[in-house]
């Protein structure tokens, strides 16, 4: 596990000399009414998303982030959970969190509603949680799973499930590669460290997420984040990343598959004034129904000219059928 040696050296450097833009896709942090973010944050926001969904925060939920950078999501989950102890935010390096401590110590001032009593900083990593089994509501890490090689990838997000309660939330921000990462960038270890080197393509991402026991998953955003061009790293063609905003829920894993749910609709398109698969969908004529892709598949197969299936939006806020 040597890289995640170079990993905290470099996260190290960069907690006492901010890159700007770092990790970052080219969006302002999520705005939200009387959140004012300090500038020391918003120069560490180094990640490729958001992982703070509003829809997914109801009634104050207890949050785990993992990887906790400048203290930015973790200030915005604060927000939401407005009680001690609410946000648990956790890094293996220490420079971070010292910086961390920092930035949420000038958002007070900033923030009249804030108390630094809201967000504990502990020290631990991905593969070791400190914290018990089924003791959160929701798991958030931004821009950081997408460094860990395959093997780890899939410890930390089994760890996530442990100390998931049931049918809670793992919110996810990462890159990911439209096509297989060439093995001599996967094995540059500071690239990996950058989050240019170390992302899988949606399918074997996604499929890593249902393998950790996640029985539903829902494509928040997906939108291009990176372009490896072929001349500075030595490839035969550019290769495009994208950043991908996910949550996942702790649920069971139906006998059919995973729902895995990526903006796709069905609508049925025949004579009668609804459509009943006998599998739990009910189709009114002509309305759109969001339908994960695995229901999306078996519609389609069942009645090819009756129900028009669109194609992925890359964007699920709920309400679907499954």
């Amino acid at each position: 596990m040597s890289y995640l040696e170079t990993t905290a050296k470099f996260y190290s450097e960069v907690a006492e000399t901010p890159q700007i833009g770092l990790c970052c896709v080219q969006s302002s942090p999520l705005q939200l009414p009387g959140l004012k973010i300090p500038l020391a944050m918003q120069e560490m926001n180094y990640g490729c998303g958001t992982t703070v969904h509003p829809t997914e925060l109801a009634n104050q939920p207890t949050v785990l982030y993992v990887g906790v950078g400048g203290g930015l999501e973790a200030l915005q989950f604060a927000y939401f959970s407005r009680r001690p102890g609410a946000v648990i935010a956790v890094d293996p390096v220490a420079a971070m969190r010292e910086a961390a401590t920092r930035n949420l110590q000038a958002a007070v001032t900033e923030n009249s509603w804030f108390d630094p009593s809201f967000v504990e900083i502990r020290a631990g990593d991905a593969f070791n949680l400190p914290v018990p089994d089924t003791s959160v509501d929701v798991v958030a890490q931004n821009c950081l799973f997408n460094i860990f090689e395959p093997d780890d990838l899939t410890l930390a997000l089994k760890e996530a499930w442990r100390v998931l309660k049931p049918g809670g939330r793992l919110q996810m921000s990462d890159p990911i590669a439209t096509r297989p990462i060439p093995v001599h960038l996967q094995q540059d270890e500071r690239l990996r460290a950058m989050c240019l080197s170390g992302a899988l393509t949606y399918d074997e991402y996604t499929q890593t997420i249902v393998d950790a026991g996640f029985g539903q998953v829902e494509i928040r955003a997906r939108r291009p984040y990176r372009l490896l061009d072929c001349h500075t790293y030595n490839l035969e063609e550019n290769l495009l990343l994208e950043s991908l905003d996910s949550v996942s829920f702790k649920v069971p894993i139906p006998d059919d598959g995973a729902c895995i749910f990526t903006g796709k609709t069905a609508i049925y398109a025949g004579t009668e004034s609804f459509f009943d698969d006998s599998a739990g969908h009910v189709l009114q004529q002509g309305i759109p129904a969001a339908v994960c892709d695995k229901t999306a598949a078996k519609l389609a197969a069942l009645m090819p000219t009756e129900v028009i299936v669109t194609n992925s939006t890359w964007h699920y806020t709920g309400g679907g059928c499954c």
